[in-house]
């Protein structure tokens, strides 16, 4: 079984594209990496691919296999949308946090939803819950597989071959990447192949107000796919150089800019990203050059970032756009 040709063949490649209206009166470019291109919408394209080849080249993954993954909703869909290539059948547990766009997209390509209602009672968090819900449907399911988002070396491995070396084919060395974080995957893979590289590139984690990966305090958070509850296993001490928290909403606003001034409709991380470099505006030196990674599509937001009740309502504020 290979996973090869058709729909797998337009992921990664992403244009990067130059943030000159929204960072116009700054002196320093910023280049946002529109990783939403993807055929499955998402950064997690790339990952999903990898962990599913080379566990298809590792013999660990057959024709027979049962694919299970927890995931708030991006790397299920990529997952989803490569299980029902391949003709696999694919379980993707979620928390309520989980959008029901994400929802009806993952349906749509096939995919099972296992819904963990309740959160694990000694951390109030969904992700234990879920994993633990994940360890049980493997157990009992015959061929079942779990692909690991959040332990799987080939995570990382995704993004160190395509996502940061197509920024350096581009860029160069670059002196900031900008990177949303949850299971690690990105800024792992991104810090490693930079560091090969021997570059001085200062990487800048952006992370939710009530996360835990950096050792925050835990809190509650307004949107799945930015932060955590737990320290991934892919997270290293030294995957940062420095770490910036964002809210609900400076997510909303950042999503917002992007569209008021670059046309450009993105998802919740996205707008992080695009906070956190406005925040930071004052320390990035004059001439540098930016790579800020847009994660996913902002049309899974709809009823979310880019409506304003839903911001009054669970954010606290009124819109201004």
């Amino acid at each position: 079984m290979e996973l090869e040709g058709g729909i797998v063949e337009a992921i990664g490649s992403t244009p990067l594209i130059r943030l000159s209206r929204l960072f116009k009166d700054q002196p320093f470019e910023v280049y946002g990496k529109m990783e939403w291109m993807n055929p499955g919408g998402s950064a997690k394209d790339r990952p999903a691919l990898f962990m599913l080849r080379e566990a298809i080249r590792r013999g660990e993954v057959t024709r027979d296999s049962v694919i299970v993954e927890s995931s708030s909703g991006n790397l299920a869909i990529s997952l989803a949308q490569l299980c029902c290539y391949m003709g696999l059948r694919f379980i993707c547990v979620v928390d309520p946090r989980t959008t029901r766009q994400h929802l009806q997209i993952i349906r749509s390509l096939r995919g099972e939803i296992d819904l963990v209602s309740e959160p694990d009672e000694a951390t109030g968090e969904f992700l234990p819950a879920r994993i633990r819900r994940v360890a049980e449907l493997v157990s009992g399911i015959p061929n079942a597989y779990w692909t690991n988002q959040y332990g799987s070396l080939d995570n990382a491995k995704a993004h160190r071959e395509t996502t940061m070396r197509e920024i350096g084919e581009q860029l160069g060395e670059i002196d900031y990447l900008f990177c949303g974080v949850s299971s690690c995957g990105t800024i792992r893979g991104c810090m490693e192949e930079i560091r090969s590289c021997g570059w001085a590139t200062q990487i800048v984690a952006v992370d939710a107000q009530g996360s835990s990966i950096f050792g925050g305090a835990k809190g509650p958070r307004n949107f799945p796919g930015l932060g955590a509850g737990i320290t991934p296993s892919l997270h290293r001490h030294d995957v940062a150089d420095r770490v910036i928290y964002v809210s609900g909403r400076d997510c909303v606003e950042g999503c917002r800019a992007l569209v008021r001034e670059e046309a450009v409709l993105a998802g919740a991380s996205s707008g992080g990203v695009v906070s956190a470099i406005r925040r930071m505006s004052e320390f990035i030196r004059p001439g540098a050059v930016c790579a800020a990674i847009l994660p996913d599509r902002g049309e899974r937001y709809l009823n979310t970032v880019y409506n304003d009740e839903w911001v009054r309502k669970e954010v606290g504020y009124t819109p201004s756009n």
